[in-house]
């Protein structure tokens, strides 16, 4: 078969080094030829003389020739990954602006950029719309209040700024942007125009910061420009880029306020993964369409809670990304492949070229590049996955009890249960808990008042108690990194007469309950990090790679849930990373593991006889902790995960209700909820799908539920998964036509599924 070429017009300057990368892995497929045109060739050449390909990757700025491009294109008429006009497009931000107002899919449902044109060129000039004041910006009788940002007309131009009101500048400016960006570093002798996803770093030269704190910045006077208003998004840019419609990648980069921490040792910018929304991901499905770039960089900033794309920048690529170019490869080669060999299969090969060393994980089925459904034989399609996972390994814990009579610690909890004598107070806040830390350090050093009677060692007791307390309190950073609790409740209360005759009652001893510990363990989060893996490659098929690529299409609608204990989030947070094969830091890096020494559970003779024999009574105790007969399991483990059940049973009706609603034959979502909790949901769900069919015929196997019969033991990292599949050969009215299949592991070691 005479092999696909592909053409690249770019100069050397100009190219990217992850498309040399996505093209050699493209090349790698050995249904293609790529070759580069030399700066000389682009520059200088006759188009009729460049060799003539069936596909063509051109851009560039400066002196590229575009028009030269364009030329060339209209000749040969070789498939266009990314549209040339539409490149010129790009460059004209008011242009881009006006497309993405008129192209409501581009945008949040009701969002909207407040901006407006200066021109200050050709036949379009408008010197009579502008108007500035001290502290708003007048133009095509729009009214901007400072801040507002302006950006240049021309897309090459990154001379962005912000303007500031009179009110607001020099060292007021830096006290108002550390606010602003709740970024307390901000060294005040660096002056920065923050942007709202870009900055210009003037420097530390003196006459500049002179000039600067007695002179605020006024609009440019010269040039044409775009004004919108300043949005404060907390300095986070969400960075997309799409390969086709399908697929989008997804990371944020945080403005720098300055430049500590902002960049890696090896001078690359510092950026970590964000999970699209699903308006999101169709919002940039919308703009990859409407603008006719496939390879594409767009900018979303978040506000409010709502999402608004502010700029669309054309070819992009993420740095230093394996992952990111594997699939790109693959989208790039179905895209070479469709236009100019339809008659060739562009399904994804078992294993990758680039990947035949490697060992790959057996699956079933196929993957549907682009549209995000797996096909089991002919006619099945996955469309719905929900998990109930346990928490990983956690450390023990600990709580510290004791009476206090003490009038601050009295006063500190009317102040946070509303002043109410009879009723307790929890305390979980950082300011709550920091309050706290204020009064016992204050009390540390006294002993009880008005307990005269008691004996010296119960004083010593109890302040020994408080400085436990103030030792617990003050370990981490801020009240980071450890699970803290504490609960206030009243004991006693007398009567305490007031002005007007009436007595009102007040709390004079309370019971104080410090809870800490319980955080995920190093051994926790490998454990929800494997399990996460394990997920990727088994409830997902494709080798791994079907998920993470139908994750970054609109079609993948992910929500993971965590109740509020930290071991729980932890866990969801680590199972999050392997699942999704995040790069950067979601979670804090993961430290060295704990080495593991057998004879640390070997503190008397015979242990792991005694071992043996208090786990044979705890497998009998622990599930009759909810309940004893059938009757009674089934009632007590509906009440314990209620809600629980609800969620899912709404998971499941709502996608059987959308694949109803919807044709069978158009490309529908692909549903993932995992919900992290504790072992008591997890022992109440189990005993709900045992005995929930009493006195009826069951709907699953016996072996099924002589397996769940036989689970005694639902160790960390315990799963339940229900996947739900439809048949789209059958009548919707079938029963037949969706079916549930159940999954369950008891414990940390994972099962084949």
């Amino acid at each position: 078969m005479e092999k696909i070429s592909i053409g690249v017009c770019v100069l050397r300057k100009d190219l990217p080094l992850a498309l040399e990368q996505i093209l050699s892995r493209v090349q790698m497929f050995d249904e293609f030829t790529v070759s580069y045109l030399k700066d000389e060739a682009i520059l200088e050449m006759e188009i009729f003389r460049w060799p003539i390909y069936d596909c063509l990757i051109a851009f560039g700025s400066g002196e590229f020739p575009m028009q030269k491009v364009k030329t060339y294109a209209a000749l040969r008429k070789p498939f266009l990954v990314n549209e040339l006009e539409e490149q010129d497009l790009l460059l004209d931000r008011s242009l881009v602006y006006e497309l993405l107002a008129v192209s409501p899919d581009c945008q949040d449902q009701g969002m909207k950029i407040k901006y407006a044109f200066f021109n200050r060129e050709g036949t379009r000039q408008e010197l009579d719309y502008y108007i500035e004041e001290k502290n708003y910006f007048f133009i095509h009788g729009n009214r901007f209040r400072k801040l507002f940002v302006e950006k240049p007309d021309h897309g090459d131009d990154q001379s962005k700024m912000i303007c500031t009101p009179c009110s607001i500048h020099g060292d007021l400016l830096v006290g108002f942007l550390r606010e602003l960006y709740m970024e307390p570093r901000l060294d005040p002798t660096i002056f920065i125009f923050l942007l709202t996803f870009e900055y210009i770093w003037f420097g530390q030269n003196s006459e500049c910061l002179n000039e600067f704190r007695h002179k605020p910045p006024t609009v440019r006077r010269e040039g044409s420009y775009i004004y919108k208003e300043f949005e404060p998004t907390g300095g986070t840019l969400v960075k997309v880029y799409t390969v086709g419609p399908e697929y989008a990648h997804a990371e944020a980069r945080r403005s720098p306020i300055d430049r500590v921490g902002m960049r890696n040792p090896d001078g690359t910018e510092v950026w970590y993964p964000v999970q699209l929304t699903p308006t999101e991901k169709q919002m940039a499905r919308a703009v990859c369409i409407t603008f006719k770039q496939n390879v594409c960089g767009i900018d979303i900033l978040r506000c409010e809670g709502r999402s608004y794309v502010c700029d669309v920048n054309g070819w992009s690529f993420v740095k230093n990304s394996s992952k990111y170019n594997d699939d790109a490869a693959c989208l790039l080669r179905k895209m070479f492949l469709d236009a100019k060999a339809p008659h060739l299969s562009s399904k994804i090969p078992p294993s990758l070229p680039w990947n035949e060393n490697e060992p790959v994980q057996p699956s079933e089925g196929l993957t549907r590049l682009g549209c995000g459904l797996f096909t089991f034989g002919q006619s099945e399609e996955l469309r719905c996955v929900i998990a109930i996972i346990r928490h990983g390994d956690r450390a023990p814990k600990q709580k510290v009890v004791l009476k206090v009579t003490e009038e601050k610690l009295l006063n500190l909890m009317l102040k946070y249960n509303g002043g109410k004598a009879r009723s307790e107070t929890k305390l979980k806040t950082v300011v709550q808990l920091q309050d706290l830390l204020d009064v016992t350090r204050l009390l540390v050093p006294r002993t009880r008042p008005g307990r005269e009677t008691d004996s010296e060692a119960e004083d010593i007791e109890h302040t020994e108690k408080l400085r436990q307390v103030e030792a617990v309190l003050e370990e981490g950073d801020h009240f980071s990194g450890m699970y803290r609790k504490v609960q206030l409740k009243p004991l006693k209360w007398v009567i305490v007469p007031k002005d007007n005759g009436e007595g009102e009652e007040k709390p004079v001893e309370a019971l104080m309950v410090l809870k800490y510990g319980g955080g995920l363990t190093h051994t926790g989060r490998k454990q929800a990090e494997d399990m996460g893996r394990y997920f990727r490659n088994n409830v997902y098929p494709g080798e791994g790679t079907g998920l993470l690529r139908l994750h970054c299409t609109y079609r993948h609608d992910l929500k993971i849930y965590s109740s509020d204990e930290g071991c729980v989030q932890m866990s969801a947070a680590a199972f999050a990373k392997g699942l999704l094969d995040l790069e950067g830091q979601l979670i804090p890096t993961l430290v060295s593991l704990v080495s593991k020494d057998a004879s640390m559970l070997d503190g008397i003779d015979n242990a792991i006889i005694k071992m043996e024999e208090a786990k044979v009574l705890a497998n009998f105790l622990t599930p009759n902790e909810y309940e004893i007969n059938p009757k009674q399991k089934l009632k007590m483990g509906s009440k314990i995960a209620r809600r629980l059940l609800s969620k899912i049973l709404i998971d499941i009706r709502n996608t059987r209700e959308e694949a109803i609603r919807t044709d069978a034959k158009t490309e529908e979502h692909v549903r993932t909820r995992l919900y992290f909790t504790l072992e008591s949901h997890i022992h109440s769900l189990m005993n709900v799908l045992r005995y929930c069919n009493i006195g009826e015929d069951s709907l699953v196997c016996d072996s099924d539920l002589d397996s769940k019969f036989k689970t005694e033991e639902l160790d960390y990292m315990s799963y339940i998964v229900l996947r739900m599949f439809e048949n789209t050969e059958l009548p919707l009215e079938d029963p037949k036509r969706f079916r549930i299949e159940r999954t369950f592991g008891p414990s940390e070691v994972m099962s084949e599924i």
